[in-house]
């Protein structure tokens, strides 16, 4: 079990809309929030499954009625004050968190059914969380309060989660009223702490300005009354300090607030460690485990990380590394070894006065480590089989092998080795489907080249059928496959997604008559000489070139109105408008004269006669076999103002979006809510974490009941096309699959 004091993450008022409350749920990943009145009073819970049932009894379904209508108005509960075990016992099947209220029933905690993690304020600690960077300050401020916020400031900076401090109060902490009788060590280290040492009001100024700066707090308090100036002032989380393992009172002393506790274990023996975690266990509070060699610098030869794996088990929490090494380097092994909390020292100059400067990181290495343990972590990935990514997926289109009919097939012909060849690209099977192949009974007629499907390894022929849906819907196509894809189904519009080359094509050789449906169509992003359309680019003859091919784009969406029997007065076109850099992400700061320049590329173009629609993009696209920086069209928020300042429609690409909601940690409605108003056309896809795009439809992350509510809501008019990558394939059969599933939420 472990306690929760900051509940703000559980925590929706009663009168908030249904719709606030599953945002809530769908961020502290919890799959429940607790209701409150204005006061704090406990009014109900609101699980999953208790909306679930809700929504079985509504007809229509409004999201707008007050949670407390879905909740349970009498959950299980206790009094903060309850012992451990009593609040413990209930927890069963059906229960695994348990609100915790004050005398007056206020809701001040919660009660949660599992150790594997833990929140400092906000930031979650877990086996699946990123690791927490503790900007570790110290006593580096040397005494002073003004150098201590620009200490913070530049913590902030680079990227820190955490800045810690020490707090001790010196009548307390040390016997004696002198030095004189001490050792050498202990005569310098009280002399440094004498001019060092903030009184509790200053630290707490500074720890105000780091709140103001939006950086969670945590400090080392080395007697009890630092302890309970802390707990006053409001201390998410207490540190201990390595000397200070053995200090059970000290440690009794922290647990009696129920406050999360991060427990350095330099210079103690293994049996030390036990007996600490023994008595942290008994309390119930929730607790991680640093490992940690405490000398100043620390020898390579002395750290072993490898004891990462054996604190891990002895502690059965979360483990971290506090460093005192040179470098960056071992931090970020830790952390490849399973560390969830990296703790350096911070300074901005190593010749200062005091042991700790002499092992700190500057403001430069502090970024520096946080950039690449945010790259190790990426790289880990999970254990989990392996999996194609997107860009391997399209690298295995261009350069892999399929096989194809090496001559005419007619249907019912039983296939034989002559039948069969290896060929590229690999958009087909595989070669190693070879020997499945040979012998199998054609069910459609091939002609040679024409790809292998692994339908023809069954007795199932991908075919369209007619669809039923309350908006617009069409398919995407290249001119080729108009009657490939049209041959079973009519659909509202079709949208033509031109490669550069297609824009040379006189399509006056493609239509002979006009095709009883109306059409979009989507512009190329990648044109002859590796270049990509970038309407946001400062380089001029860049920008240039960005807006003759966009303009070369609406004119043929023009001219090809006459051969639709269905067109709109003003057909839409979808174009990624660019925005993107190779190496990293730009500055917020750099993204509103980014946005205007793509404003004023657009300006430029004669979209008389036309709907062009800014897609929205994903925060990694894939282009050449390889992932980019996507800067504009990515957040949901500068989008939307984008869209608004201008007067801009979009097409929201739910797949992109969802995306950029996973990479920025945004609840998806939240992204919906805020681009959707905007959204002229959708691309219907799902997604997967940050960069798996183009995913077929429920077979990623999206919730695909909550978006269809969503868009009905937000955009009722907006026409689509389901999206899926290389739907196109063995005669649409991707698309067929999703125009299947989505037809019973659309």
């Amino acid at each position: 079990m472990m306690i929760d004091r900051n509940p703000s993450a559980y925590v929706v008022y009663a009168q908030d809309p249904v719709l606030r409350a599953l945002e809530k749920i769908t961020a502290n990943k919890e799959r429940i929030v607790f209701c409150v009145d204005a006061y704090g009073h406990l009014d109900g819970s609101l699980s999953d499954g208790d909306f679930r049932r809700w929504v079985t009894r509504q007809s229509p379904i409004d999201l707008d009625r007050p949670a407390i209508e879905a909740a349970n108005t009498d959950p299980v509960k206790a009094l903060v004050t309850a012992p451990a075990g009593d609040i413990a016992g209930l927890f069963t099947s059906a229960v695994d968190h348990v609100p915790l209220v004050d005398d007056q029933g206020r809701l001040v905690a919660v009660a949660i059914d599992h150790a594997e993690g833990f929140r400092i304020g906000q930031l979650r600690i877990d086996s699946d969380s990123p690791a927490v960077v503790i900007s570790e300050i110290g006593i580096n401020h040397n005494g002073s309060v003004s150098f201590a916020k620009e200490l913070v400031d530049l913590s902030v900076s680079a990227g820190a989660d955490v800045v810690k401090f020490q707090l001790r109060d010196m009548g307390a902490l040390y016997r004696g009223d002198g030095a004189a009788g001490e050792d050498l060590g202990p005569q310098y280290t009280l002399d440094l702490l004498r001019r060092f040492n903030l009184e509790p009001d200053q630290l707490f100024e500074v720890f105000d300005h780091a709140r103001g700066q939006g950086i969670e707090i945590m400090c080392t308090p080395w007697d009890p009354p630092s302890v309970d100036r802390l707990a006053e002032y409001g201390i998410a989380a207490f540190k201990v300090a390595s000397a200070d393992l053995t200090n059970h009172a000290l440690l009794r002393h922290m647990a009696a607030y129920a406050l999360p506790m991060v427990v350095s274990t330099g210079m103690a023996t293994e049996s030390e460690i036990q007996a600490s975690v023994d008595l942290l266990r008994g309390t119930g509070v929730p607790y991680a485990l640093l490992h940690c060699q405490s000398t100043y610098p620390a020898p390579f030869k002395d750290i072993n990380l490898a004891y990462l794996k054996r604190l891990a088990q002895l502690g059965q929490c979360p483990v971290g590394y506090s460093g005192h090494e040179r470098g960056f380097h071992v931090p970020i092994a830790a952390v490849a070894m399973g560390a969830k909390i990296v703790e350096k020292h911070f300074t901005t100059d190593r010749s200062l006065e005091g042991n700790d400067h002499k092992v700190s990181l500057l403001p430069a290495e502090l970024a520096q480590m946080v950039k690449q343990i945010r790259e190790v972590e990426e790289a880990l990935g999970t254990s989990a089989p392996r999996q194609i990514s997107t860009g391997e997926m399209m690298n295995r289109v261009n350069l892999a092998k399929s096989l194809v009919a090496s001559r005419r097939i007619e249907v019912g012909t039983r296939l034989t080795p002559e039948d069969i060849d290896i060929k590229s690209p690999g958009r087909g099977l595989q070669p190693n489907s070879y020997d499945a192949l040979v012998g199998r009974v054609a069910r459609r007629p091939l002609d040679p080249g024409d790809f292998f499907y692994a339908t023809d390894l069954s007795d199932h022929v991908a075919k369209g059928r007619p669809f039923s849906f309350r908006r617009p819907w069409g398919l995407p196509v290249r001119y080729h496959d108009i009657a490939s894809m049209t041959a079973d189904v009519i659909p509202d519009f079709l949208e033509f997604h031109f490669s550069y080359q297609d824009l040379d094509i006189d399509p006056t050789t493609v239509f002979d008559r006009a095709l009883p449906m109306g059409f979009t169509t989507h512009s190329p992003d990648l044109f002859s000489g590796d270049f990509i359309l970038n309407l946001a680019s400062e380089d001029d003859a860049h920008w240039e070139r960005s807006i003759a091919e966009l303009q070369r784009v609406v004119d043929l969406t023009r001219q090809m109105k006459q051969w639709f029997a269905q067109a709109d007065d003003k057909p839409v076109i979808i174009a990624s408008l660019g925005g993107f850099t190779k190496d990293a992400f730009v500055r917020p700061d750099e993204l509103p004269d980014m946005y205007a320049r793509v404003a004023a590329g657009l300006d430029r173009v004669d979209d008389e006669g036309v709907r062009l629609c800014a897609q929205t993009l994903p925060p990694y696209p894939w282009y050449m076999g390889g992932q980019l920086y996507c800067n504009l069209f990515v957040g949901a928020e500068d989008t939307a103002a984008w869209a608004e300042q201008y007067g801009r429609r979009i097409c929201l690409d739910v797949s992109h979006s969802k995306l950029a909601a996973n990479h920025r940690s945004q609840p998806f409605s939240t992204t919906v809510s805020l681009l959707a108003p905007y959204a002229e056309h959708l691309h219907l896809v799902d997604a997967v974490g940050v960069d798996g795009e183009g995913v077929q439809v429920g077979e990623g992350d999206i919730d695909w009941p909550e978006l269809a509510m969503l868009l009905d809501r937000y955009a009722p008019q907006a026409s689509f096309i389901p999206e899926i990558w290389q739907g196109h394939v063995n005669n649409g059969e991707g698309f067929w699959i999703a125009l299947e599933r989505l037809e019973q939420w659309f």
